[in-house]
């Protein structure tokens, strides 16, 4: 459903209001009318003739057309308010109504209160532009008849003029309206990436990826600026209407009045014209050219935003019904990577597709680069030669929001319990506990004292924290989750109930395992042997791949000491 689509469905749906918005028009505008008139009467006829209580009888009776004008401007008002109200009403239940058809995890209530900001914003620009446009028509109309009625030769010199500004002004509109949104879009992505810098400047710093980030930054400012100066551009061609369409005709009385008239003009019918293109033709562009070029634009971009939230995600219904021909969740293309420039390659040549859903675990002895390809997929590292791309965007520009990295020492901070747990989410206290029960976590919750409980990082031993952080990744919305040795300070039941939860959430999942048990839940196994690699399923790298081989003899010596013991 397009824009225009809404807005004249909402405008047509209320003929009633519609009709009283135009009634008390005409009568809002009878100044706009009798301004010029009266004026060139009551100097005419009245004060140059000797004849004061003429000149004052028009003059009462152009303040009586104000008062009555003022009058109408109030009944306008809830006119428009009779229209724009149940437009925001129709808009808000469209809006709610899509956002939450897509389910309580991918719609909460954050979005929702997004939505409703942006309703409101369409509300008030719809409100406006309604408003104005109605003004510009009436006041028009009515300036133009009480033209004719002073002296019909004027016209020629106002409204040929006065109608290619206005005709300027709308050709504008569609640059005017791209400019606009492209400027907005900027902006949002300006601000997107300062919160997602600023909160994460603690990683910034450990990655060492200072120099990218203020690299991305700058790049996302300079498009910002780029957009605003091509926006600012357009204020010429509006200043062009405006000087057209309100001033030109001016200039025309002045000089080419008298001769259109055939000298037979007076001091009054001169004031008179000036007042109906000063006073009311010049005020109406203006008002239209501001506010159809302000609350216009903005209410399009804001219907089309609204629009298209709530318009089916792609990427949601991939995950109700998985489509063979989407870019894989995660890709690796003759990527190697080494750390300096003398140093021996820890990944090497390495080709991986990873599609949507699937589960793999990654083994090797250590220092095979396990974590290092942990930080190639999340994007903290680039790498030396060739692509790492998330569903089909190069990782180091993906959005932060399609994956996520828990690495093996947990993050928490100092804050609630509940700011710790949905860190990377605006899930509700119902969300966050139901995935603490899913994570094993929710004792950790009731011995901490609830979600509102302060948290000490210092008071957290290794394995609660890593609960914290599961639960946290649980809640994200990213549909790539990597857990690079996360589980590794719980016990193997803890362990396999946070990665079946993970399972069950969907989406596609990488661990860097730390037990065999995990290699083993997995549907695949890429294990990592110095800078070469091999894929499998647990029994085909059992039978076929020496060193796993012996890394699960080793898991399993291992445990049975830890039994034994």
């Amino acid at each position: 459903m397009k824009a225009g689509r809404v807005v004249w469905t909402a405008l047509r749906a209320r003929p009633g209001a519609l009709a009283r918005i135009a009634g008390w028009s005409v009568v809002e505008v009878a100044p706009a009318f009798l301004i010029g008139l009266a004026i060139a009467r009551a100097i005419d006829d009245g004060f140059a003739a000797g004849r004061v209580d003429v000149g004052l009888a028009w003059l009462a009776a152009l303040g009586t057309a104000w008062l009555l004008a003022a009058f109408a401007a109030r009944q306008v008002i809830l006119a428009v308010a009779a229209v724009a109200e149940p437009f925001r009403d129709d808009l808000l239940t469209l809006a709610v109504r899509g956002a939450l058809c897509e389910g309580p995890q991918d719609a909460p209530a954050s979005a929702v209160a997004r939505i409703n900001l942006q309703v409101e914003l369409a509300r008030d620009a719809f409100a406006a532009v309604v408003t104005v446009v109605r003004g510009f028509a009436f006041t028009a109309a009515g300036a133009v008849l009480g033209l004719v009625a002073l002296h019909p030769a004027l016209t020629v010199l106002v409204v040929p003029p006065f109608v290619l500004g206005a005709v300027l002004f709308t050709i504008s509109l569609p640059a005017l309206y791209r400019r606009q949104r492209a400027y907005l879009e900027a902006d949002e992505r300006t601000a997107q990436t300062l919160v997602s810098v600023t909160g994460g400047l603690r990683d910034v710093t450990a990655c060492g990826a200072e120099e990218r980030v203020e690299a991305l930054v700058g790049r996302r400012i300079a498009a910002q600026a780029r957009s605003a100066g091509r926006l600012a551009g357009m204020t010429a061609l509006r200043t062009a209407a405006l000087g057209v369409g309100a001033w030109t005709p001016v200039v025309l009385i002045l000089v080419g009045g008298p001769w259109v008239a055939g000298g037979t003009l007076g001091a009054g019918v001169i004031v008179g014209a000036l007042a109906y293109v000063t006073q009311s033709l010049a005020p109406a562009l203006g008002g239209l050219v501001e506010g159809v070029g302000v609350s216009g634009v903005r209410l399009f971009a804001s219907l089309d935003r609204i629009l298209h939230t709530t318009s089916p995600s792609p990427s949601r219904e991939r995950t109700a019904s998985p489509n063979v021909a989407d870019p894989p969740a995660l890709t690796f293309t003759g990527v190697s990577f080494s750390y300096g420039e003398h140093a021996g390659p820890v990944v090497q040549d390495l080709d991986l597709e990873i599609r949507d859903g699937e589960h793999l675990a990654i083994v090797g002895p250590s220092g095979a680069g396990k974590s290092t390809l942990s930080a190639l997929a999340a994007g903290l590292l680039h790498p030396g030669a060739g692509t790492v791309t998330v569903a089909g965007v190069p990782a180091h520009l993906a959005d932060p929001g399609t994956r996520v990295l828990i690495p093996q020492e947990a993050y928490t901070f100092r804050g609630s319990l509940r700011e710790n747990l949905a860190y990377l989410s605006d899930a509700p206290p119902e969300r966050i506990l139901a995935a603490a029960r899913e994570v094993g976590a929710d004792e950790l919750i009731e011995r901490l004292g609830g979600l509102d409980a302060d948290l000490d990082p210092g008071g957290l031993s290794a394995g609660e924290r890593q609960l914290i952080a599961l639960v946290r990744a649980h809640l994200a919305d990213a549909r790539l989750v990597i857990l690079d040795e996360a589980t590794c300070h719980l016990d193997p039941a803890a362990e396999e109930r946070a990665e079946r939860a993970f399972v069950r959430r969907g989406g596609t999942l990488i661990v860097v395992a730390h037990r065999l048990t995990s290699a083993r839940r997995a549907g695949r196994v890429l294990l990592l042997d110095g800078s070469r690699a091999s894929m499998g399923t647990h029994e085909e790298l059992v039978a076929a791949a020496p060193l796993y081989a012996d890394l699960v003899g080793h898991w399993e010596t291992t445990r049975e000491e830890a039994q034994l013991s």
